[in-house]
């Protein structure tokens, strides 16, 4: 069990009950937590039965999700009736009868030559010279007429292949959220079934269910996963305020500051605002990126507390780069980022940094900063590298601490379309929904007292 995911139950119940969140925060939003948690004892067979309850459940949504999308592609999408299906019928029709109309032109043309040839008078000559120039003139519109009829067929049936290749990315997204589902799930059930073995093990050797200091049936030793606050993770380069339709890069350094050499390093990075009264979330207008001097393509941030970083020597750092692309519509607002870092070792001990880090940022709507400001040049800044780049940001954590939860790292949105499920989003989205609620509980206490 990673880190961050003891942390998502604690501030879970803002996303349930956050009124009760917001008039607890005063009390503690400002605090420094210890830098040691107490570690807690293994979860009960019952507790892990309800794991695999829940990761059962969010496995089968993630498999009915697929279902439905791919369904939604080879059926739905291949309806007459459907939009983009429509409108290339409409226009294939339109460009067939354009192509008739022109062959029946030509002929015409043909047939208009031929009288003219045939004529034996001034007077027929002239006649058929007229039908012919007037059968010339409808030749050329009728041609004209197919030209423009294909042209808006060929765009019609490119609009439904993008449509189709969109959905197809869908399916992506959706088979690979099924399959961290069905790994979850799979997690879940051999830590249940470990737990039952190890409470049987132990009826049998007569411990009564009982099994080192903590006395808790079938239940092993301290868990491996432990606080560990020297792992930091540190944003640099993020601005006190952004504007609407700008892009800003800043960076993320995870440091290791023990001793030891830690095997697999994972970062945790979200970004989560309120507008100015705090009652309305701004995510959807916030598209968080990130990529690494190893991999300099740009990735969405909802995957990167399931990618490792790789190995983390002693006392080294590492960089990751993060692009931040506001909606030319945000409205004014706070933001934050949310950053925390974890690491497993390949003997399976674990931990993390025991804080969930925020550094705020001041959002304005485009018209505050001036009127149109337009946005920062992605080309130019892409070409910067992957080092920690040097800015002012708040770095006060938010105290977390406590309790077992379900992991995730549903970040800002990133445009993957409705037909996207919630699978999986649950921790995360608690994760960084909590600690918003507490950014905006501190702002308001700070604007009361001030």
């Amino acid at each position: 069990m990673k880190i961050r995911r003891v942390l998502a139950t604690a501030v879970a119940a803002a996303v349930i009950s956050p009124v009760a969140l917001l008039s607890a925060a005063p009390a503690f939003a400002d605090e420094k937590p210890a830098t040691q948690q107490t570690q807690k004892a293994k979860p009960t067979i019952e507790e892990l039965e309800q794991a695999v309850e829940r990761a059962q459940k969010e496995y089968d949504a993630a498999v009915v999700a697929v279902n439905d999308a791919i369904t939604f592609l080879t059926e739905d999408m291949e309806a007459d009736t459907y939009p983009t299906k429509a409108a290339l019928i409409e226009a294939e029709a339109a460009a067939a009868a354009a192509a008739q109309a022109k062959t029946e032109a030509d002929q015409a043309v043909v047939d208009a030559r031929a009288e003219l040839e045939a004529a034996a008078t001034d007077g027929d000559r002239a006649a058929a010279q007229t039908a012919l120039d007037e059968a010339e003139k409808a030749a050329k519109e009728a041609a004209d007429a197919k030209t423009a009829a294909d042209a808006k067929a060929t765009e019609a049936s490119t609009a439904h292949d993008d449509a189709r290749v969109a959905q197809a990315r869908k399916i992506g997204l959706l088979q690979k959220a099924k399959k961290e589902a069905k790994a979850k799930l799979t997690d879940a059930e051999k830590a249940l079934a470990d737990a039952k073995a190890a409470a049987e093990e132990g009826e049998e050797n007569g411990e009564d269910g009982e099994d080192g200091e903590d006395g808790e049936a079938g239940e092993e030793p301290a868990a491996d996963c432990v606080p560990e606050p020297g792992l930091t993770a540190v944003v640099t380069g993020l601005p006190d305020k952004v504007v609407g339709g700008t892009t800003e890069i800043f960076s993320l350094r995870v440091t290791n500051g023990t001793g030891e050499t830690m095997d697999a390093v994972y970062p945790y990075v979200g970004v989560h605002a309120f507008d100015v009264k705090g009652l309305k979330e701004l995510d959807s207008y916030l598209d968080l990126e990130w990529s690494t001097a190893a991999n300099p393509t740009w990735r969405d941030a909802d995957l990167i507390d399931a990618t490792s970083l790789g190995s983390l020597k002693a006392k080294a750092s590492v960089d990751v780069k993060l692009r931040l692309k506001v909606d030319p519509d945000i409205p004014a607002g706070q933001g934050a980022a949310f950053v925390t870092a974890d690491y497993v070792n390949e003997d399976g001990s674990c931990g993390g940094y025991p804080d969930l880090d925020h550094h705020e940022f001041q959002i304005l709507a485009k018209s505050d900063d001036g009127g149109d400001t337009p946005g920062k040049d992605d080309d130019t800044k892409d070409k910067s590298d992957h080092t920690t780049e040097q800015g002012g940001a708040s770095t006060t954590p938010v105290n977390t601490s406590g309790g077992s939860g379900s992991g995730g790292g549903s970040l800002a949105h990133t445009g993957s379309g409705d037909a996207l499920p919630k699978v999986g989003l649950a921790g995360g989205a608690a994760l960084v929904l909590g600690a918003g609620a507490v950014l905006v509980a501190r702002r308001r206490r700070t604007t009361t007292e001030s």
